[in-house]
């Protein structure tokens, strides 16, 4: 959770306000709202637009990561746990006549302990790659009954 330390508004730019007139109480809301938008959003956009988003979820049995990467080749992509991390790094070359482009995108995310780090799988189908972390036997639900007498 990022918190945030509230400001209050400032009048920079805005025309003078003259003895004996009252200020309007809309002056500066916009430039409050995109202040506090910016101070929000900002980690979404700029410099980390070499990110991409992920959706993670689970069932009984595996946990998943699945992230869009359209237009990769397999080759291009390279998966690798480390100290409870996922690391995801993907590059995409274009080649426009003489000019050969390349983009880098990467992305980690945490992982609980319950994962089984030496059965972790990945596939890879048209631009879609889901990443199957299993779950350890011990971290996995159990279902016990209990015998009424």
């Amino acid at each position: 959770m990022r918190l945030i330390r509230y400001n209050q508004p400032y009048a920079r730019g805005y025309a003078p306000v003259l003895r004996g007139q009252n200020r309007s109480p809309w002056a500066g809301l916009e430039s409050e709202i995109d202040r506090l938008f910016s101070s929000t959003l900002g980690d979404f956009v700029g410099a980390s637009s070499t990110r991409f988003p992920v959706d993670l979820y689970e069932d009984k049995d595996n946990a998943y990561v699945r992230a869009e990467l359209p237009g990769i080749n397999r080759d291009d992509i390279h998966i690798e746990m480390v100290d409870g991390y996922l690391t995801i790094n993907a590059q995409r070359k274009s080649k426009n006549g003489d000019n050969e482009q390349s983009f880098e995108v990467n992305r980690s995310v945490s992982l609980p302990d319950s994962v089984a780090a030496d059965k972790v799988g990945a596939t890879y189908e048209n631009g879609v790659l889901t990443v199957t972390l299993p779950k350890r036997e011990e971290a996995k639900p159990k279902k016990i009954t209990v015998a009424v007498k």
